[in-house]
């Protein structure tokens, strides 16, 4: 048997073989031979089985001890120890921007002058 280093769906020799049963003649030794290169996977019930529960928010008490010991409290935050929050998989928070009022006071940092101002005023102070 040649040995994987990489391969770990190559490591476990022991593979079960499914027999998939119902079939037209062939059929079936078409499949034992194609489970020998690939073999069929878990079946959903297996799968749901090794899945872990977890707790429901809110149902266990605040003040239990922590749950993650080796991470710090600041992981999923972009300051501080561990992941930011793009590491930790977590969407950016859009902010609408006014393309308007940054033109504008991008116009103001090259010219400043007290009419461009009172525009910025203006705008920023108008009624929505």
């Amino acid at each position: 048997m040649v040995d994987y280093p990489n391969r770990s769906d190559l490591r476990n020799p022991a593979t079960k073989k499914v027999a998939f049963t119902g079939q037209t003649y062939g059929q079936a030794t078409q499949q034992a031979s194609s489970q020998q290169a690939v073999s069929p996977g878990s079946s959903p019930a297996d799968v749901q089985a090794q899945q872990v529960a977890r707790p429901v928010p809110g149902a266990q008490s605040l003040t239990r001890p922590t749950e993650r010991p080796g991470e710090p409290i600041t992981a999923g935050a972009d300051i501080g120890a561990g992941p930011n929050s793009l590491q930790a998989g977590l969407r950016p928070r859009v902010v609408p921007v006014d393309d308007t009022l940054e033109t504008l006071k991008s116009l103001y940092r090259m010219y400043p002058s007290d009419g461009l101002l009172e525009v910025i005023s203006g705008y920023m102070n108008r009624k929505m």
